[in-house]
């Protein structure tokens, strides 16, 4: 709502001071694409699953152990001492509650770590936007919130092109 209002006072402002539309050299960039496609994108995300696939595979481990237990007791539920029984129960119980809490701190950490990531790259988006509208002299750039853009204004391969130049390895 607020860049939809920033954008009207720009656009009023460029009118009033007899700017004619002629004159503007505007551009489209389209974010979520390379938020999609840029290299670093793809970059943090297999860092994000190097980082995380240890964990995510011992919860795997831990759930196949609970549904093992789960499976011996319905199965020798019968045979038990109510003491068996009982004690088989509880330990069911505490590892699922364990599971759960390693779950949920799994969850945080990975969205923290991902939003850290994505305010990265971000950040480098909007400085190769920046650095782009600079360069080819844009007097306005948009991204988000734009109906229709055609192709001939449509600048996001130029800034992708840029993502990836400035891409280290």
């Amino acid at each position: 709502m607020l860049k939809k209002k920033l954008f009207h006072i720009a656009l009023g402002l460029l009118i009033s001071t007899g700017i004619e539309a002629a004159d503007l050299k505007i551009g489209f960039v389209n974010v979520a694409r390379l938020l999609e496609k840029a290299p670093q994108a793809e970059d943090a995300k297999k860092g994000l699953e190097r980082e995380f696939s240890p964990r995510d595979k011992r919860l795997a481990a831990e759930q196949k152990v609970i549904k093992q237990l789960e499976e011996k007791l319905s199965r020798d539920a019968a045979v038990m001492s109510d003491s068996e029984k009982q004690k088989l129960e509880r330990d069911v119980l505490n590892k699922k509650r364990e599971a759960k809490r390693a779950l949920d701190e799994f969850r945080e950490d990975f969205n923290m770590r991902r939003n850290e990531e994505l305010g990265k790259l971000q950040k480098e988006i909007f400085e190769a936007i920046q650095s782009l509208a600079k360069e080819a002299n844009f007097d306005l750039l948009l991204t988000d919130g734009v109906v229709f853009a055609s192709d001939q204004i449509d600048v996001t391969e130029r800034v992708q092109k840029k993502l990836q130049d400035s891409y280290k390895r």
